[in-house]
């Protein structure tokens, strides 16, 4: 189904240790294992900052239960420490540079979105996207 709107822009994390270089290939797997239609998200961020495509961006996603009809979802690989499996703001700086990139380029196309982290949202009881999703976009100029 296609998205009418946009209100918010979602970053999440795949939940995987530092050193687990995955892909948007891996994770369609997953939650295709999980009986979902495909990915959820519409865009992966890999550890080297490669982006790569998830759902296509028109579509509805699978992220943010109650809010993926209005809403992109951008998944970051890692947030989990590689030892004790944490929550851990732990990405590159070559995924930061490609998601303030990938941000700033949505918001051309949804200029009254938003941007939050998944646990932004009321009943998420998850650390996702292991920092704060809302400071990071205020101090790069982005809404919240």
């Amino acid at each position: 189904m296609t998205r009418k709107r946009t209100d918010n822009i979602v970053v999440h994390c795949s939940a995987t240790r530092a050193i687990q270089d995955i892909g948007a290939s891996d994770i369609r797997k997953w939650h295709k294992a999980k009986g979902w239609e495909d990915i959820g998200y519409h865009y992966v961020i890999r550890r080297n900052g490669k982006l790569e495509r998830g759902r296509p961006e028109t579509a509805i996603g699978s992220h943010v239960q109650g809010h993926n009809a209005n809403s992109v979802g951008i998944c970051l690989v890692g947030g989990l420490n590689d030892k004790t499996w944490d929550p851990e703001d732990n990405y590159t700086t070559a995924q930061w540079a490609t998601l303030k990139k990938l941000i700033a380029d949505l918001l051309k196309k949804y200029p009254k979105a938003k941007v939050l982290g998944h646990r932004d949202f009321p009943k998420v009881q998850k650390a996702c996207p292991c920092f704060n999703a809302r400071d990071w976009a205020k101090k790069n100029g982005f809404p919240i």
